[in-house]
């Protein structure tokens, strides 16, 4: 069993999409979460070389300028036929504006450099890796996987990131066609289907129940 949270956390996130996201998690734990971003908090280079490196750091810088118990996502897209790229840079495949169209692109057309159009060839995972800090410098670390295949061209506009692209094994929509609860919602409401919801299952096991 990890160490419990309770009381006031902090989403260690400046990224608007996955803070709604941590935000439905952790709603029916009786969390008050406040997000990094409202709080003014500076966002730490992430120099890290796994998603859980940085998840880490940001989830410490958050915690000891906050004095607050602090949760962190660092989350991506990794594509076989790349050698897993983008993985941890997937936000910087989107470029200073955050333009995940552009970044959807720019996957494509790596894909068909590699002649990668039948969907075996297209195989692809999300990764969520979620740290919990305290401000006492206590960690704790939970990953998250869930596999599929990319489409082209992209379909829906829900969710954010690579979500329109992707289509997780055994379902026929895309992650940017399905409703929050669809995608993150965790039982009895939703199947706990995404990264991140896999990854929070396993925190809140471990830190909230």
């Amino acid at each position: 069993m990890g160490r419990k949270l309770s009381g006031r956390v902090v989403i260690a996130t400046h990224n608007a999409g996955k803070l709604v996201e941590m935000r439905d998690l952790l709603a029916p734990h009786g969390v008050d979460a406040v997000s990094a971003g409202e709080l003014g908090l500076p966002e730490p280079e992430e120099t890290g070389t796994t998603f859980i490196a940085n998840a880490k750091i940001k989830a410490l810088s958050a915690a000891l300028s906050a004095k607050l118990p602090a949760i962190s996502d660092d989350s991506g897209l990794c594509v076989s036929a790349l050698d897993g790229a983008p993985g941890i840079y997937s936000a910087r495949w989107a470029g200073p504006d955050k333009n995940f169209a552009h970044a959807m692109e720019k996957v494509e057309a790596a894909l068909r450099e590699r002649d990668a159009f039948e969907p075996a060839d297209r195989r692809a995972w999300f990764v969520s890796a979620l740290c919990v800090a305290w401000p006492d410098g206590h960690t704790e670390e939970y990953e998250g996987r869930v596999d599929g295949v990319l489409v082209w061209p992209p379909r829906g506009d829900a969710g954010f990131g690579y979500d329109p692209m992707f289509l997780p094994d055994g379902h026929a929509r895309t992650f940017g066609e399905m409703t929050a609860v669809e995608k993150h919602g965790l039982p009895p409401l939703g199947l706990g289907l995404s990264h991140r919801a896999r990854a929070f299952v396993m925190l809140s096991q471990a830190c909230l129940d």
